[in-house]
């Protein structure tokens, strides 16, 4: 049975952040305690990090593991965190993270939806905003169909 991508048990709304680290790990916990990912995948997911940032612009930051993460996926899904005081990557102001984790190449279509729902302005103000998990499931509904 495969898992679904982006459950109600994968959004945290409105959490505070000390730094980009404590961000990627916090996203990274949620995928790693909900069964998507090895607890491995984290520490690659700071390595990513390192190599090149996450940040893609529009508050949003899309934390996710190096090619060798592949074989700590246990399924494709998402972690998506509300941070509305905004937290640090390298000088700039992240309010919305999207954690990914792609069994195979899954990930590349889903990281392509999400840059569509994240272009949108709109869109980010609605993520930080929301008071529950359904609307921002609703929001990213095409993203994990």
């Amino acid at each position: 049975m495969s898992k679904a991508i982006l459950p109600t048990s994968n959004i945290e709304l409105n959490v505070q952040l000390a730094s980009k680290e404590d961000a990627i790990r916090y996203t990274g916990n949620i995928l790693v305690n909900n069964g998507y990912v090895e607890a491995s995948y984290i520490d690659k997911m700071l390595e990513r990090e390192e190599m090149t940032s996450t940040f893609i612009g529009n508050s949003v930051a899309i934390p996710h593991g190096t090619d060798e993460a592949k074989a700590a996926v246990l399924h494709t899904g998402l972690a998506i965190v509300t941070v509305p005081d905004g937290v640090d990557f390298n000088g700039n102001t992240v309010r919305v993270l999207i954690g990914i984790a792609g069994k195979g190449d899954e990930h590349l279509e889903i990281l392509s939806n999400i840059a569509i729902v994240c272009s949108e302005e709109s869109n980010i103000e609605t993520i930080v905003n929301s008071t529950s998990k359904e609307d921002v499931i609703a929001l990213f509904s095409e993203v994990t169909e």
